[in-house]
């Protein structure tokens, strides 16, 4: 990797940094939040909702302008859009206030996946992009560890409007250093530009298709146990909001660890499937235990385990239909999967918090979100069959290029 793709690939991964530590605090300092706001469980879900709805319906716009324009200019906007939005979300009073701060600002943060996850893979080489992936989420992962490290005592000292309002400051000071030395590729180097009859065909794959119900699947998942962890162990386990903060650190450093061992398998292996469907059958055992283990440290391992296989197939489930389509329509496949993977996210937020309001407890959501990952194994296995007949039917028909060396494998397979 040269000088100029390390730097903005850096900056990529900070500004992911600096974007996690208020989108983590958002559900860290939610017992905090509903204290001042005075609002139930229900209307908690309602804050991830809104920002969720506005995130998930801005996905196919921004994969689509990605692709037509470059990915620089569009995350620049999201995170200072979003950091922005962050300052004001710190200074409302109201309830809905903060509802309608959170859904405009969800249409920000939607110009930050797609179009980074785009700029970091068009640096790595076709063979090396389930990696790449892989990367962009540990500035997440990194994120996430700092404000549950340093969240619980600023807030103690400053209160959570000061302490949020300061990790969104620094999110804007962020977004100035990346708009002024990041780099992008040269439209030569990417190549043409995507067309109106090129999203048709994509849309009209079963290929993505079963990819955009894995990624419901997938985000499901991640919601649920990121958004409702620290509610979890405050409300059903009666711990501080210390140690809760110390167990999603714990959380974030294993997930942040993990990383790129699924984009490192998936690319070693030639098999995205395999990683994926192996990911959710551990995912279905450990949400299982999440709600039903009685002992500490074996709920912190239980933690751990979750933290590392709901990483690992992050990476190799967002390369399959770039894989399959190519790096030109990198930013609109990604956009699409993105938008019913935040789909998934915004169910899994609400109906949570709606049945911890009726039962008194997270246990039937988190049995209802095993029951999600078993779907996951079914569809990863119809994955892998869909995705061999079609790197082998691109082969046949004279479309061998350099998307990947998947292509010529899958080709002698079949």
């Amino acid at each position: 990797m040269n000088r100029g793709a390390a730097s903005t690939v850096t900056l990529v991964v900070l500004s992911q940094v600096v974007h996690f530590l208020t989108f983590g605090a958002i559900a860290l300092l939610l017992p905090l939040i509903r204290e001042d706001l005075g609002i139930s469980f229900s209307q908690a879900g309602l804050l991830s909702a809104a920002a969720t709805l506005s995130y998930a319906m801005t996905q196919i716009p921004a994969g689509y302008v990605c692709d037509r324009y470059g990915p620089k200019r569009l995350f620049f906007a999201g995170l200072l859009g979003w950091s922005l939005l962050g300052v004001a979300l710190s200074l409302a009073y109201s309830y809905w206030m903060a509802v309608t701060i959170l859904f405009a600002a969800g249409a920000c943060r939607a110009l930050l996946f797609a179009p980074g996850l785009t700029l970091v893979a068009s640096w790595f080489p076709p063979d090396r992009r389930a990696t790449a992936m892989g990367i962009f989420l540990v500035g997440s992962f990194l994120g996430t560890m700092g404000v549950s490290l340093t969240g619980p005592a600023l807030s103690e000292v400053l209160g959570w409007r000061m302490t949020f309002g300061s990790y969104a400051l620094l999110g804007v000071a962020t977004a100035v250093a990346f708009w002024k030395f990041a780099g992008e590729k040269p439209r030569a180097e990417r190549g043409a530009r995507v067309r109106l009859r090129d999203a048709g065909k994509i849309i009209r794959s079963r290929v993505l298709w079963v990819c955009n119900a894995l990624q419901f699947v997938r985000f499901s998942v991640a919601t649920a146990f990121n958004f409702w962890l620290p509610s979890l162990l405050l409300a059903d386990r009666g711990l501080s909001l210390s140690l809760a903060g110390l167990i999603v650190a714990l959380s974030a450093a294993c997930a942040a660890a993990a990383n790129p061992l699924g984009g490192y398998l998936s690319d070693r292996l030639r098999n995205p499937p395999l990683v994926i469907g192996a990911s959710l059958a551990v995912l279905a055992c450990s949400s299982v235990l999440l709600v039903t283990v009685e002992s500490l440290p074996v709920l912190l391992a239980v933690i751990a385990v979750n933290s590392v296989f709901m990483t690992i197939y992050f990476g190799p489930l967002f390369y399959v239909p770039v894989e399959v389509f190519g790096q030109r329509t990198a930013g609109l496949v990604t956009g699409v999967s993105n938008l019913f993977a935040n789909l998934g996210a915004l169910t899994a937020a609400y109906t949570l918090g709606v049945i911890k309001d009726a039962t008194g407890s997270f246990t039937q959501g988190f049995l209802g979100i095993a029951g999600l990952c078993v779907v996951g194994v079914v569809l990863s296995i119809a994955l892998a069959r869909m995705r061999t007949r079609a790197l082998a039917s691109e082969t046949r028909a004279g479309f061998v290029h350099t998307r990947s060396p998947a292509l010529a494998a899958a080709a002698r397979k079949d």
